[in-house]
């Protein structure tokens, strides 16, 4: 497990039962600074460009500070359930179904069109819940649990 991926409390990231891996739910909380990502700076310049084709990203800081803590969120939380899948060897496409939790349900329009870029065809199974009090931080707006499908190899 990568240090991008180590609960920084007392549970697993993801659990194995059978062909099903259950992924718990991801925030965009970086672990060296134990704080919430909320700028386009705190990503990989891989995710910043992709970003920057959906027309985020602009330069304009009017713009992007207002954008950026929810599309970075969105990023952070995708690739690291992208990651997950991986780690149990499995992709993006294995995800079966996704429960998505935002603190307001105004950020889901940056969510989902930063989840078209990690599932460019029909998405998983979703559901979509508002939980203004129960999110871990005041900062965290976005958080992604998963379930995927990736049978075992023989």
């Amino acid at each position: 497990m990568t240090a991008a991926g180590k609960p920084m409390a007392n549970y697993a990231s993801a659990r194995r039962a059978g062909d099903f891996v259950f992924v718990s739910g991801v925030v965009a909380v970086d672990p060296a600074r134990k704080a919430v990502l909320q700028s386009y700076d705190e990503l990989p310049a891989e995710a910043v460009e992709a970003l920057q084709s959906l027309g985020y990203v602009t330069g304009q800081m009017t713009v992007d500070i207002y954008e950026a803590p929810a599309v970075v969120q969105s990023w952070f939380v995708l690739d690291r359930i992208r990651q997950i899948a991986k780690e149990h060897g499995g992709d993006m496409k294995d995800a079966i179904k996704l429960v998505q939790y935002f603190r307001d349900l105004r950020h889901y329009p940056f969510y989902n069109r930063v989840r078209g870029l990690f599932y460019p065809g029909e998405p998983p199974a979703s559901t979509v819940v508002e939980v203004s009090r129960f999110m871990p931080g005041d900062g965290a707006l976005i958080e992604v649990e998963a379930t995927l499908f990736v049978p075992r190899k023989a």
